[in-house]
Formats: C-alpha cells, sequence, structure tokens
C-alpha cells in the first residue's frame, strides 16, 4: 500500500508544487436536507436558546418535530462549485476538480452537468445508512453517468427502508464499478450520542461486514482535530487510505483538499483506488478554533441573502417542517407570518459575531497552539 501523506499548508506551503490538481471532496449545496434532530441536545446547552425552543413549541399551532423537520444551505450547486474551484486555483494554484456530496440528492451534479453544460462534474452524493441503531454516511463519488438514475434509485430505497437488498450487497455493486469511489465520511462522528462503546461496536460491526468495499477514510475539514487524529489509527487498522473530505454547509470552502496529478476525476478515483496513494492537505482556515468556524457557518446559515431568488433569501424560507397534512412540508416562512420576536432577539444576538472584533475574541479564547493540528504518522505512511 503507497504512503498517504498528510500536509498543513501553514507549514509546508511548497508541497502543493510538485502537483497539477487539487480535489475538493464532500460539499454541501442547497439541495442537502439538513435533519434537524440534533437542536433539543443542541439548546440545552445555551439557555436563552432552550427559553427560546420551549417557547416556541408551546405556541406552536402545529406540533413542532425536530426528528422530522430540516433546513438546507443557502449557497446553489454553482456557487459552491466555483468557490471550491476559486479556492483551489486562487489559493494553490492548480488545476480544480470538485464533486458536491449532498445528502442522499443527486440534484446539485445534475444541475451542474446539464443546466451549466459541465460534464467534468462528477455524479455524487453522501448516502445515509441506517445500521442497527445508527446511521452511518458514505460519499459515493462519480457514478456512471448512463446508469446513475438506476443506481441513486436502488440506493435511495434501501435508505427508505423501501428495499429488500442489503448493504452488503448495494456496496458490493457499487464497488464493481472501477471509476466510483467510496469513502466513509466522519467515520467517527457519533451522530446520535451514542455511549462511546456503544458506537464503536456498531462501527466495528459495520466494517467486518462491509470494509472491502470501502476505498477510503475521511479527515472531516468540520470535525475537531482530536477526532480526526482518531480516524489515522482506524486505517492504519483496516489497511485503508486517508482521504480529505471539507464538510462544508456554509460559504466557507473546504478546509482540506486532496493533491494529485490526475486530470479527471476518473484518474483521480484510481489513483485512491488501485494505487491506494493519497495527499491531504489542510488549508490555513482548520487552523481557527472550530467553535469559530461553526458559527461562521450558523452565521451563513441564518442570514439575509437579498441576491437569492424568492422564497430563498430569509433562513425561515430555507427551513422546512411537516405541514400537519400526510407527508406534507412547508418552509417556516409559510406556517407564521413572521419569525416569533424571541427568536429574532435570538438571533440578534448571535449575530454579534459577525463583528471582527467578536471571531478575533474568540479566536483568542479558544486558539490552540499550531502544533497541536500535527497529525500522527500512519503505519502505512501518512506524515506531516
Amino acid at each position: 500500500m503507497a504512503p498517504t501523506k498528510i500536509s498543513c499548508i501553514w507549514k509546508d506551503a511548497a508541497c502543493v508544487e510538485k502537483y497539477r490538481t487539487a480535489v475538493s471532496l464532500h460539499s454541501h449545496t442547497k439541495h442537502s436536507k439538513e435533519r434537524m434532530h440534533f437542536v433539543p441536545a443542541f439548546t440545552q446547552r445555551w439557555p436563552m436558546l432552550r427559553r427560546a425552543q420551549e417557547r416556541m413549541c408551546r405556541k406552536a399551532t402545529i406540533p413542532v418535530d425536530f426528528s422530522r423537520g430540516y433546513w438546507t444551505p443557502p449557497l446553489t450547486s454553482k456557487q459552491v462549485f466555483e468557490s471550491e474551484r476559486n479556492q483551489i486555483e486562487n489559493t494553490l494554484g492548480l488545476s480544480g476538480l470538485v464533486s458536491l456530496t449532498d445528502h442522499d440528492s443527486i440534484e446539485a451534479p445534475s444541475l451542474l452537468r446539464y443546466a451549466e453544460d459541465s460534464a467534468e462534474v462528477p455524479f455524487s452524493f453522501e448516502w445515509s445508512i441506517p445500521f442497527g441503531e445508527t446511521v452511518f454516511h458514505l460519499g459515493i463519488h462519480n457514478f456512471p453517468s448512463s446508469r446513475v438514475l438506476e443506481i441513486f434509485a436502488d440506493l435511495e430505497a434501501f435508505t427508505q427502508k423501501a428495499s429488500d437488498r442489503t448493504i452488503t450487497e448495494l456496496l458490493a455493486m457499487l464497488h464493481e464499478i472501477p471509476e466510483t469511489l467510496i469513502v466513509f465520511n466522519h467515520p467517527l462522528w457519533n451522530m446520535y450520542g451514542f455511549g462511546v462503546e456503544q458506537h464503536a461496536q456498531h462501527l466495528d460491526a459495520f466494517l467486518k461486514k462491509n470494509v472491502e468495499f470501502i476505498h477510503a477514510f475521511e479527515l472531516n475539514g468540520m470535525r475537531r482535530r482530536e477526532e480526526n487524529k482518531k480516524v489515522v489509527p482506524l486505517a492504519d487498522r483496516w489497511q485503508r487510505p486517508l482521504i480529505s473530505g471539507g464538510d462544508r454547509h456554509g460559504c466557507e470552502p473546504n478546509a482540506n483538499v486532496n493533491l494529485s496529478n490526475a486530470r479527471s476525476f476518473a484518474e483521480f478515483v484510481h489513483e485512491i483506488r488501485f494505487e491506494q496513494r493519497s495527499h491531504v492537505l489542510f488549508m490555513q482556515h482548520y487552523t481557527d478554533p472550530m467553535c469559530v468556524r461553526v458559527v461562521r457557518s450558523v452565521l451563513d446559515t441564518i442570514r439575509y441573502y437579498p441576491e437569492h431568488p424568492v422564497g430563498s433569501r430569509s433562513w425561515d424560507e430555507r427551513v422546512f417542517h411537516p405541514d400537519g397534512t400526510e407527508n406534507g412540508y412547508q418552509p417556516l416562512s409559510a406556517l407564521w407570518d413572521a419569525p416569533p420576536a424571541y427568536m429574532k432577539s435570538a438571533f440578534s444576538f448571535f449575530r454579534l459575531a459577525e463583528y471582527t472584533t467578536v471571531q478575533w475574541a474568540l479566536k483568542r479564547v479558544y486558539a490552540d497552539p499550531i502544533e497541536a493540528y500535527a497529525f500522527p504518522e500512519h503505519a502505512s505512511g501518512a506524515m506531516l
């Protein structure tokens, strides 16, 4: 197995000089339905938010169901694609390959392929896999265009529990397509907040059955460095390369990319799958404290975008909730005349973080020494 390398641009900017391409993986656009099951647990940490949530639930005419509601990121597929490519071309001086992976949707690459006539955009998405009591996420990159609808329908049916096929059977089918890449996204993310041992048991059971069809493990640009460091020995245990995945949901470009000499996405897949060569590069903004980066992403989510089409400008037009009919959803903007005053107050307080001085203060309070971002050496060769 060829070495996996991990570099940080603030320590070794010259590492890009031997490459012609950088690959951006795992970005989310307005077509990604982001579940809201985390909201109650999150608001419990913040008394003001908890009180706002409780008041909203009491006053709502429709029972509030965070397990079924969802929100969508603010940017279009074209905006995300262009910002990822611009970061690669303008910051690194390399050619850019970009794979967009919305949750259980191929609308973004489909629009870019057909509306924008961008044949180089791979058909990709982030596949949600129910497994026992949890859900794992796999990045499925570069479907063959001749089979994209057929394959997506099969995978979507499994996610919706409307299929008799097994996960192993479906992964084996994908694995047989040589130009398709299967990445285990944020494998250590404990989505439902299980105990550490319980999550580890689910993960181990899944990998024992299916690791032969997993091509790489992701180092995630929106997960804490402590979690990413633990992915390194996991990949070593299962003898799989590491790969980048930014997992952006807002306006900030991905915090990591893969360096490559591939001229096409299919060539990049060959490097990972068959040569098992991977070079992950972390960008400068990965050194910002994670709380600051999460705040920036939240601000992007609740920001007003006057240039957007009618129906997607304000945050409550991008948050959806069951409307009381069978399988019906409406944006929150259609379920009230205006956001409640207490929510406006809560958001106004949160928007203080827009100020440069506030972000500067947060960075000073939560800053890590730059040495903290060194990754452990991977037994198969990952290094700084």
